[in-house]
């Protein structure tokens, strides 16, 4: 993934941008792989809560450190899943006029897609399983396993 973003960007910095808590890790091993100049920053949004099913309802809960007006955007996120977080951000952000807007998403589930969206950047596709681990959580638990593991009993 970080070859091909580095691929269509050629010279050009990007801003990526992680989208809290779950992306974290995932932003990190990517942004080593760029070949190009990169920044960080990050945005923070919840529409799980404590829970295992999305509430329906996204709200932020951090804000950008700095604009992204005229500069090339990379939404960082752990998980493609309703579409409604993804698709929250992107109305957010295209307010401040990015330069270009787009998606990457270490795991994309299409099976719980409840809003349309596309990520320009999909690690891998999975089924319909809920997963923690490498950033993921359930509950603010398992953020720290190594591996992406599935989540059987909630």
């Amino acid at each position: 993934m970080g070859a091909e973003i580095s691929r269509d960007f050629g010279d050009e910095p990007v801003l990526l941008l992680g989208v809290l808590k779950g992306a974290t890790i995932f932003l990190s091993d990517l942004a080593r792989t760029l070949t190009l100049n990169a920044s960080f920053d990050f945005l923070g949004v919840s529409s799980y809560g404590k829970g295992a099913k999305s509430s329906g309802a996204v709200r932020l809960t951090k804000d950008l450190d700095e604009s992204v007006q005229g500069k090339n955007v990379i939404l960082v996120e752990d998980i493609l899943d309703t579409g409604l977080t993804l698709n929250y951000l992107k109305k957010v952000l295209s307010a401040h006029q990015p330069r270009c807007l787009k998606i990457a998403a270490l795991l994309d589930k299409p099976s719980r897609r409840v809003q349309p969206v596309h990520a320009d950047y999909v690690g891998f596709t999975i089924e319909d399983v809920f997963v923690v681990g490498y950033g993921m959580d359930y509950a603010e638990r398992y953020r720290n396993l190594r591996d992406i593991c599935i989540l059987s009993q909630i």
